[in-house]
């Protein structure tokens, strides 16, 4: 029998990195509660918008990208609430609405029981598949 995971702050699991689907449904089934339904929406509207989409877990969250292009979105569990981080987002028609320090980067904040624009976000995962995505020396 596996022994739990343990549970970062914000209710963000700590699985071991790792590439592909295996691990990203590993962690997801870890989040506790209404988190883990909001990751799992994100993780099945990316599968949808982006056929052949690389997923991994690295740095505890979980990462979207395209083979040799880049890492295009994360997500992460706060307490409360899942912030998707799209990496080139200042790029995507219209931005999301969260700024970050980073020119770059935009998020979206999807808090319990708040409606989000599914199809905007479906809109913003396929716009942001389409450009090169993040790399870092350490992925």
């Amino acid at each position: 029998m596996s022994k739990p995971v343990k549970l970062l702050s914000g209710d963000n699991p700590q699985i071991p990195k790792g590439d592909g689907d295996a691990p990203v449904q590993a962690w997801i089934a870890a989040v506790p509660g209404w988190k883990q339904d909001v990751c799992r929406r994100v993780d099945a509207l990316v599968a949808e918008a982006v056929p052949g989409v690389a997923k991994a877990v690295k740095w505890n969250s979980p990462f979207y990208g395209l083979p040799g292009q880049g890492w295009f979105l994360s997500f992460h569990c706060f307490t409360r609430y899942v912030k998707l981080t799209f990496f080139k987002g200042a790029a995507l028609t219209p931005p999301p609405p969260g700024g970050s320090k980073h020119p770059e980067v935009r998020y979206l904040d999807w808090h319990e029981d708040e409606a989000v624009d599914e199809a905007q976000l479906k809109a913003w995962i396929k716009q942001a598949a389409a450009r090169p995505g993040w790399t870092a020396a350490r992925n």
